[in-house]
């Protein structure tokens, strides 16, 4: 994952050592006073108080044999490293390293020497380290360290003196291929650039093949590059541009702003997993784009970003704009991926929207009304945001479409005996409630129920507490619940997934996981059926029995998904009633 910044670092060191001293024995020549000591060091090392940390480890440092000496060593300089005291974090690994050169974890040690000489931006002396490290296990990781300090190098000269003494380094040679590209039009530096993309397998990048592109945003007009694409390379190339907020990641909190994002992302690196048993292969490039219009017009300065076949992102009304923009301009297609605005993809032919628009949704809901009661007569009740009362206004307008007499139309929230005047001698044909308040729902059947007003009832999901609410609330014949994010938990694909994820991740997955999957599986396969394009839009349609864990995708009439499940509760689990 191409993420980059101070935090990645450190809390990825964290994740690499924090296990030290649970996976390694300690000789028990240590008094139990001493491990207690050690032990209670590395909880609050982990727990970020790093000067209590250094407190108890600094007696164990001064002990020059024994096994736990070299881990408090270890541990006082991640202390330092992690408090921002890099010269500091060096000297104590330097320390371990002369006093224990026997240690069986020095790949650890050269891997924090590393990131310490990096950070103060060092970087010869961080790679030289790097390239000690003999532990193949550790390799990925290696390759993100680099990964994270290597585009902060912006003289030229420089980074090729480094390339040139590491010539295997892969990670090396595409930031040195970057910033070639970004920086330089010398031709010695472009044949070098060509030389180490024909050899690292990177798609080559000619000075003869671009010509510049307009983008207008807020701020004035970014001049991009446009380079042209070889649609067939025989992979693809994906872009995520989510809020993934690395900066902000403290493994320490139960619930993170971003944690939809790591969940849609960690859901397509299992779908890149899936296409690969395909024999479709996809290259995930994940940029952290928050609501910052500076970093989108950052990425699209960047020539390489133009050998993106897809792009999934922004998630932020400006940044997807101007990503819009620049998308259309270079023949490239853009994922909404959470967004329910038709807005986005209006006039836009290489846009779409994964999930289906309140358009499509009013539509589809209506459509179903009109076929479960012949009486052309309706009630519409909506809650108190913006999202609700606009699926309701959306609703009401498709049913006068069709010739529907709308008998009420009315916000319901606290207690809807105050708010529906509905009775039993005027009851619609069917009623509709759009509701973000998950207690709404039952409040409304109870209600409906007291004054014997039995039709249809068209719900969104959102209205009931799926979990919560106790089985009998659903045993209503007509009621039917509009679910877009509806999962079939029986079906053996979706099992399959969530013991994947479970395996992966350590957690269960969420709808958001389910969601990543199905997107970077469908538009991956849509990519490699129609040789890198996506114009054609008669194929783009997919259903569940392809593997996909939600109901699946049809583009055929728009870029639109015009799939919108509606569910009904079977008196054993909720199943799908409209195909």
């Amino acid at each position: 994952m191409n993420i980059r910044g101070k935090k990645y670092t450190y809390w990825n060191l964290i994740a690499l050592f924090a296990c030290l001293w649970l996976t390694t024995g300690i000789s028990m020549a240590q008094t139990d006073a001493e491990i207690r000591r050690y032990r209670n060091a590395v909880r609050l090392v982990q727990q970020g108080d790093y000067a209590k940390a250094k407190t108890e480890l600094a007696p164990l440092t001064e002990r020059q044999n024994g096994s736990i000496a070299p881990f408090a060593h270890y541990y006082y300089a991640l202390a330092d490293f992690k408090s921002g005291k890099f010269t500091e974090s060096r000297l104590m690994v330097k320390q371990l390293m002369d006093r224990f050169p026997d240690w069986k974890k020095m790949n650890d040690a050269y891997y924090l020497l590393a990131a310490s000489y990096m950070e103060g931006g060092q970087y010869e002396e961080g790679i030289a380290y790097l390239a000690r490290i003999n532990d193949p296990a550790m390799k990925q990781d290696v390759n993100r360290l680099e990964g994270s300090y290597l585009p902060r190098v912006t003289d030229l000269t420089r980074l090729k003196a480094i390339q040139k003494e590491y010539p295997n380094d892969r990670t090396l040679a595409l930031a040195l291929i970057d910033l070639i590209q970004r920086t330089s039009t010398a031709p010695a530096d472009l044949a070098l650039s060509d030389r180490l993309t024909n050899r690292f397998g990177v798609p080559p990048i000619s000075a003869a093949t671009t010509r510049p592109v307009s983008v207008s945003t807020n701020t004035g007009t970014v001049v991009a590059t446009k380079a042209e694409r070889n649609r067939n390379k025989g992979y693809y190339n994906v872009a995520v541009l989510f809020p993934f907020r690395v900066n902000e990641l403290n493994p320490a909190e139960a619930a993170r702003s971003n944690q939809y994002a790591l969940d849609l992302y960690n859901g397509m690196k299992l779908a890149k997993t899936k296409l690969q048993s395909e024999g479709i292969t996809v290259n995930l490039f994940a940029y952290d784009i928050d609501n910052d219009s500076s970093k989108i017009n950052t990425l699209i300065r960047n020539p390489a970003f133009v050998q993106n076949d897809l792009v999934f992102g922004p998630l932020y009304a400006e940044p997807n704009r101007i990503a819009t923009t620049f998308t259309a301009q270079n023949g490239m297609a853009l994922v909404n991926p959470i967004s329910t605005s038709s807005e986005l993809v209006q006039n836009q032919p290489l846009a779409f929207l994964a999930m289906p628009s309140l358009n499509q949704q009013a539509i589809k809901a209506a459509t179903f009304g009109r076929d479960v009661s012949a009486v052309k007569k309706a009630a519409v009740y909506f809650g108190s945001s913006r999202k609700d009362s606009t699926l309701a206004v959306l609703y009401r307008k498709e049913l006068k479409r069709m010739g529907f007499q709308v008998l009420e139309f009315r916000k319901c929230v606290g207690e809807p005996e105050q708010q529906v005047r509905l009775t039993e001698t005027s009851q619609p044909g069917h009623i509709f409630l759009a509701s973000s308040d998950q207690t709404m729902g039952a409040k409304l059947l109870r209600t409906l129920n007291q004054r014997r007003i039995n039709v249809p009832v068209i719900a969104t999901s959102s209205a009931f507490n799926l979990e919560k609410n106790s089985l009998s609330t659903f045993l209503k014949d007509d009621l039917f619940l509009l679910d877009a994010d509806f999962v079939d938990t029986q079906r053996p694909e979706v099992t399959e997934f969530e013991e994947q994820y479970l395996a992966q991740r350590n957690i269960i997955p969420s709808t958001y996981a389910f969601e990543g999957y199905d997107m970077l599986l469908f538009f991956g396969r849509m990519l490699a059926r129609n040789g890198g394009q996506l114009t054609n839009r008669s194929g783009l349609k997919a259903s569940p029995e392809e593997g996909y864990l939600l109901s699946g995708y049809d583009y055929t009439g728009s870029n639109e998904n015009e799939v919108v499940p509606i569910v009904h509760f079977d008196g054993t689990r909720f199943v799908q009633v409209n195909k």
